[in-house]
């Protein structure tokens, strides 16, 4: 008996559903652990800096955030911490970094549509950030990003009030992504899945450009090519998709990031 295309694409893993805020509140978290162990995992610590953040299910003024000063390789759900529009910690019992708040609400307000938000100081990101320029069309993966990110062409030291905040998030845009020149990566997403993975991917992709540009001049794909590419691999459900084996194996390999 033959699969169809129809058979096969019922067989591909889709986005939970949930039936109480509980639940989802604790996906969300169990994910945001795992993306912080990720960072860890791949080399996007620097220090305190770095952040990821998780709207909350049930009242959306609230967001899930890392503790400040604790190694991502160390992050569990229990560590998480739950911060206000003003940026007070109403769950937990550690300080919030005040560039997460800064930076993080602002973003979750300009874009209502967005559950999560990811952004550290990964080596390969902040030096194409150094550059002043988006990402060309060079690479299959890059295209995820063709004409769905920009540049936030400033710089005036670590962020520490909201109007920097509001700034970024205007540069966002409606966009998956922000280069923030002299500083990193910016992503968000409509999962903590989809934002975590399109920061992987685009810190491979920077590094990916500056190899090749360091090699010779890249080829770029056509305008139609690229525009048709990022459907196929920069859409809602292939960022979720793409980050589900990194997932499972973190929690296979880590599995107290649940606790």
């Amino acid at each position: 008996m033959s699969i169809t295309a129809e058979d096969r694409t019922k067989q591909l893993p889709m986005p939970p559903t949930f039936a109480t805020f509980e639940e989802e509140r604790r996906h969300r978290k169990e994910r945001l652990a795992a993306g912080f162990r990720l960072f860890s995992k791949f080399g996007f610590d620097e220090g305190v800096a770095g952040h990821i953040t998780a709207r909350d299910p049930e009242d959306p003024e609230l967001f899930w955030v890392n503790p400040f000063a604790v190694h991502f390789g160390h992050i569990s759900v229990s560590d998480l911490l739950c911060v206000n529009a003003q940026g007070e910690v109403v769950e937990g019992n550690r300080p919030v970094n005040v560039a997460a708040f800064a930076i993080h609400s602002q973003v979750h307000a300009a874009r209502p549509d967005v559950t999560a938000a990811a952004h550290s100081h990964s080596v390969y990101g902040k030096s194409w950030s150094a550059l002043g320029r988006t990402l060309d069309p060079i690479t299959q993966d890059v295209c995820a990003f063709y004409e769905d990110h920009d540049l936030f062409d400033d710089y005036t030291g670590v962020v520490v009030n909201t109007e920097e905040g509001k700034r970024i998030g205007a540069a966002l845009g409606t966009n998956k992504a922000v280069i923030l020149r002299n500083h990193g990566l910016l992503t968000v997403g409509e999962t903590v899945d989809e934002a975590v993975w399109w920061f992987i991917t685009m810190e491979r992709s920077c590094q990916a450009q500056l190899l090749a540009e360091a090699a010779g001049t890249p080829v770029l794909i056509d305008k139609e090519v690229a525009a048709l590419t990022h459907s196929q691999v920069g859409n809602h459900y292939s960022g979720w998709l793409s980050f589900q084996p990194l997932y499972n194996r973190v929690v296979r390999e880590q599995p107290d990031l649940l606790d």
